[in-house]
């Protein structure tokens, strides 16, 4: 399934320079990772829930991506469409995802995701790194007093100073600019 999926995200991206995928993204800070994301206009999340997993994680996964992430998809197998899709937010997108000839995956669209009708400021702010949200308040020269404050402080500043929308598309800007990622569980789809 990951591997369906992953194709035909490279496909419709690849010659996107805008548009960054990354696996295994830890969203407020670590409380959930979802399967995949695209970064570019928006953040697009993709959770993959095969026939052989539980759906034990799915309402924290819920969550944690419906106050992060613009917008959601569920990739779900046959045994687990049923349940998983009243898990779900109405505003989630859905992809059921069956076995076909000779073992290969095909995915249907069973619902279009929609934009996140409530995202949370504070949960946006806290994919920035530390000194990448300080930057962002001194642009709009709010950073007086706050650098050298905990973490906490300074996304609670933001999420307070900032518009969400702009907070909202300067996360997706910096992350997509964001070259060091500090280990291998944020990776791009492509190896980079």
């Amino acid at each position: 399934m990951r591997t369906a999926i992953k194709a035909t995200l490279l496909a419709r991206y690849r010659q996107d320079p805008e548009t960054l995928i990354l696996e295994e993204l830890g969203l407020r800070h670590g409380a959930a990772r979802v399967d995949i994301v695209v970064v570019n206009g928006m953040m697009h999340g993709f959770e993959l829930k095969s026939d052989r997993d539980t759906l034990a994680r799915l309402p924290d996964q819920v969550r944690v991506y419906s106050a992060v992430l613009d917008r959601v998809t569920l990739v779900v197998g046959c045994r687990r469409f049923e349940e998983a899709m009243r898990m779900v937010p109405d505003w989630w997108g859905l992809k059921l995802a069956e076995m076909g000839p000779h073992a290969a995956i095909h995915i249907s669209d069973i619902r279009k995701p929609r934009k996140n009708p409530s995202p949370e400021a504070i949960a946006v702010a806290k994919l920035l790194w530390r000194d990448e949200a300080v930057a962002l308040l001194d642009e709009i020269s709010t950073a007086d007093g706050i650098r050298s404050k905990p973490r906490a402080v300074i996304y609670s500043r933001l999420a307070e100073l900032v518009d969400l929308d702009l907070l909202r598309s300067r996360v997706r800007r910096q992350l997509r600019r964001r070259r060091n990622w500090r280990s291998d569980e944020r990776r791009r789809l492509d190896g980079g």
